[in-house]
């Protein structure tokens, strides 16, 4: 059984940087991919950022490219989601999410087999 679980969420300021972290545990977080989605109040979960097994290959949502960064250290099992340039509608719960298909990165969450329970994100404008 693959267990995620999100931090380093909070309260921060517009214009202000966060740092996700997903740890994963239950098996070898090398071998998948590794999304992060979010969900606004009232809103239907999206897809945030993506990064293949190896961490050469990302993508990224129009809304948050050039904002955001997505990172992997395999050898300590976690995932990480460097947010700068925060914005009040970036306000949300964020989910980091494990694909096991073995596909290409995909950023339809029905090819994620694994969430975590969420870090909730607050921006103040």
């Amino acid at each position: 059984q693959v267990q995620l679980v999100e931090s380093g969420g909070g309260l921060v300021q517009a214009g202000g940087s966060l740092r996700l972290s997903c740890a994963v545990s239950g098996r070898t977080l090398s071998r998948y991919a590794m999304g992060w989605f979010r969900q606004a109040p009232g809103k239907e979960r999206e897809f945030v950022a993506a990064i293949n097994w190896i961490g050469l290959t990302t993508n990224y949502a129009a809304i948050v490219k050039g904002r955001f960064t997505i990172s992997r250290d395999n050898a300590r099992n976690t995932v990480y989601l460097q947010m700068n340039s925060l914005k009040p509608e970036d306000t949300a719960v964020y989910y980091c999410a494990a694909d096991t298909s073995g596909g290409v990165l995909s950023d339809f969450s029905n090819r994620y087999a694994y969430w975590g329970q969420g870090t909730q994100v607050t921006i103040s404008s």
